[in-house]
Formats: C-alpha cells, structure tokens, sequence
C-alpha cells in the first residue's frame, strides 16, 4: 500500500495544476480502503487510488459521473480535472467539487423515513439515466448489477463454516428464492454500494450520493441490500414503494444482503469486529420484504 499524505497530493496539484498550488491540503476524517481523499481548499477535493486495482474505479467515475450528473436528483462528485502519475505517485487521480453534509453513518438527527422515500426516489432516477457509455456489470463493479449466482461458491463455503451457528435451511431457502429470476428488462445504471458511508446528509436529510466505483450497467437488484442492513419495519416498506422495482428484484436483493452477512459473519470478506453482518443476516431471515 502507497503511504499517501497531504504533503505527497500538496506536490502532485503544485506540479500539475499551479492554478490551485496555494489551496490547502487535508485528509478528510473518514477515509475509504480504495482511495484516499483530501481536501482542496474550500471547494474541492482530490481522489488518490490507494493500489493500483483501485485505479480504474476512479477513472470509470471521471469518465461517467459527468454523464449521470444531469440525470439524478441529487449531487453526485463530477471530477473538474485528472491527474497524472507523478511526485513518485504511479498512478491516475481525480479533482472533484466537495460535497457538504456527514455520512449517514455518523450523522445526527436523520428523518430515516424520508431518508428511505428520497433515496428509493434517487434509484429510481438513476435506472432511468441513458446507459450511454455505462460499464456493464463485471469485475469491475465486483460483479454487483450481475445475478447472485455469481457468488454461489461463497454462500456455499459460508454455510458450510457456519453450520450449527446459523439455520441453514432457512438461508438455503433464502437463496434459493433469490436465484428463481433474472433481470428480464433492458440493463441500467445500479450505483453497486449503497450504504451508509456513501450517502451524505445535511440537517438530517440526504443530500448526495458519493463513491461510485463499484457503478455499472446490468440489473439494479443490488442497490437494495440497504433495506435490510439500515432500514426497519415502516422504512422498509417505503423504501420498496419509492423505489419502484417488482417483487423478483427483491428476491434478489435479498439474495445479495444474504450472501454479504454470511460471507462476512464467516470471516470469508472483511472483518467484522462489531457483528453488524451477524445482526444484517437475523433481518434477512425474519424479513423477507417481499
């Protein structure tokens, strides 16, 4: 991993774009494990991959968030300039406008019912954009956008490693649900990581969309694993209303929330110290939604 540092993004802008070279340089508070974040200035910040399986992530944004900008309701990061390797930096990186608002994960204050209506009304926009030059759904995107049966093998190992400390039938019944349809209408855009610490609010409500690199073109089944890991009860149910999608794109769904939890409680993916997967996996087998 490349030690990225305010004072290494400092000497990349100086060198290439002067026009900001007197701007301040510093790390936002939370960062990702993809990309490192800086702030520019008042207005901007900069995008640096963290390795180089990161890079084309940030490139498919600089290519394709200026084209979804004007489809979507909300703000999303258009990048104003790309960067070059340099400053013994190997890589690719991106300027983009600063967003205001906190992540919904430490925000104050959300109207978690409104929050449900307005992002099912987000996703609803988004599968609506011109798939224009949109990616379709593959490695890149983590193979969200595409069927679950993707990650059959991985449901398989997890059952397998948690046998006697979860009801197995019951998540084979829920995956097997899942796998009974396929996206039958023409592919669209799904943002493939809506979650909590890519969602921005400000005095409670949501107010953009950041973090599109696991974006692509195929079926959206996957942007709704957020009813079941944040949303409950009522949230849910209107949630499912603003967004618009039939009743066998939430079997899916629920097959992806599934497949998470049980890859994640199994120690499969990354670690998950607080069990917030385990507790996901309970909502998954108690509420179907559907």
């Amino acid at each position: 991993m490349i030690d990225i540092t305010a004072e290494l993004v400092r000497a990349l802008v100086c060198a290439q774009f002067p026009e900001w070279g007197d701007l301040p340089v510093r790390p936002v508070e939370r960062q990702g494990w993809d990309n490192r974040t800086f702030r520019l200035g008042e207005e901007l910040t900069v995008r640096v991959p963290s390795a180089e399986g990161y890079v084309a992530a940030v490139t498919k944004e600089d290519r394709c968030l200026p084209e979804l900008a004007g489809h979507v309701p909300l703000p999303v990061p258009e990048p104003v300039a790309v960067g070059r390797p340099g400053a013994g930096y190997p890589f690719s990186w991106s300027v983009r406008r600063w967003l205001p608002g906190d992540t919904v994960e430490v925000a104050a204050d959300i109207d978690r019912t409104r929050l449900a209506r307005d992002l099912g009304g987000f996703l609803t926009e988004l599968r609506k954009a011109p798939v224009g030059r949109g990616p379709a759904a593959g490695r890149h995107s983590y193979f969200r956008g595409c069927h679950p049966s993707v990650y059959g093998d991985e449901v398989e190992a997890a059952l397998e490693r948690l046998a006697g400390l979860v009801d197995v039938a019951a998540c084979r019944a829920v995956w097997a649900q899942a796998l009974t349809s396929a996206w039958p209408f023409s592919p669209t855009w799904f943002h493939g990581d809506v979650s909590v610490g890519n969602l921005l609010a400000t005095d409670g409500t949501l107010s953009a969309v950041i973090d599109f690199g696991s974006s692509g073109v195929g079926d959206p089944a996957c942007d709704l694993v957020i009813a079941w890991n944040y949303f409950t009860g009522e949230e849910r149910k209107v949630f499912r209303e603003a967004v618009g999608l039939p009743d066998d794109a939430w079997r899916r769904a629920r097959g992806w929330a599934l497949w998470k939890a049980l890859v994640s409680t199994a120690g499969l993916s990354s670690p998950d110290p607080e069990g917030r997967q385990r507790r996901v996996l309970d909502q998954v087998l108690d509420d179907a939604v559907v």
